[in-house]
Protein backbone atom coordinates (compact mmCIF):
# COMPACT_ATOMS: atom_id res chain seq x y z
CA UNK A 1 0.00 0.00 0.00
CA UNK A 2 1.44 3.39 -0.99
CA UNK A 3 1.58 5.97 2.00
CA UNK A 4 2.18 10.03 1.22
CA UNK A 5 1.70 13.35 3.31
CA UNK A 6 -1.46 15.47 2.66
CA UNK A 7 -1.14 18.86 1.68
CA UNK A 8 -2.81 20.62 4.68
CA UNK A 9 -4.80 24.14 4.32
CA UNK A 10 -4.51 26.79 6.61
CA UNK A 11 -7.65 28.22 5.41
CA UNK A 12 -9.89 24.26 6.64
CA UNK A 13 -8.16 23.95 9.76
CA UNK A 14 -9.28 27.56 10.99
CA UNK A 15 -12.33 27.13 9.58
CA UNK A 16 -12.89 23.95 11.72
CA UNK A 17 -11.42 25.33 14.66
CA UNK A 18 -13.32 28.51 14.90
CA UNK A 19 -16.80 26.50 13.95
CA UNK A 20 -19.00 27.38 17.03
CA UNK A 21 -20.82 24.49 19.07
CA UNK A 22 -23.80 25.97 18.93
CA UNK A 23 -24.05 26.23 14.98
CA UNK A 24 -23.25 22.49 14.69
CA UNK A 25 -25.67 22.02 17.02
CA UNK A 26 -28.10 24.08 15.33
CA UNK A 27 -27.48 22.06 11.67
CA UNK A 28 -27.82 18.93 13.37
CA UNK A 29 -31.38 19.83 14.48
CA UNK A 30 -32.59 20.98 11.04
CA UNK A 31 -30.51 18.64 8.68
CA UNK A 32 -31.39 15.36 9.67
CA UNK A 33 -28.16 12.73 9.66
CA UNK A 34 -25.57 16.16 9.69
CA UNK A 35 -22.66 15.20 11.98
CA UNK A 36 -23.56 10.83 11.77
CA UNK A 37 -20.91 8.50 10.90
CA UNK A 38 -24.07 7.43 8.66
CA UNK A 39 -24.46 10.28 6.77
CA UNK A 40 -21.54 8.87 4.62
CA UNK A 41 -23.22 5.84 3.17
CA UNK A 42 -25.28 8.79 1.02
CA UNK A 43 -22.58 8.80 -1.18
CA UNK A 44 -21.37 4.93 -1.35
CA UNK A 45 -18.24 6.19 -3.68
CA UNK A 46 -17.11 9.10 -2.10
CA UNK A 47 -17.31 7.58 1.15
CA UNK A 48 -15.00 4.64 0.15
CA UNK A 49 -13.06 6.90 -1.56
CA UNK A 50 -12.48 8.76 1.11
CA UNK A 51 -11.84 6.45 3.82
CA UNK A 52 -9.15 4.68 1.58
CA UNK A 53 -7.51 8.79 1.29
CA UNK A 54 -7.15 8.44 4.40
CA UNK A 55 -5.90 5.26 5.46
CA UNK A 56 -2.96 5.53 2.83
CA UNK A 57 -1.98 9.01 3.40
CA UNK A 58 -0.86 10.86 6.82
CA UNK A 59 -1.65 14.17 7.72
CA UNK A 60 1.37 16.56 8.14
CA UNK A 61 0.05 16.86 11.96
CA UNK A 62 0.55 13.51 12.27
CA UNK A 63 3.89 13.32 12.10
CA UNK A 64 4.64 15.35 15.40
CA UNK A 65 2.24 13.18 17.60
Amino acid sequence: MRGYIRKPSLKKSFKAATTAKYKRRLKKKLIPGYGTRTAGWLHPKRKIYNKVYHRTSKSLWDLFK
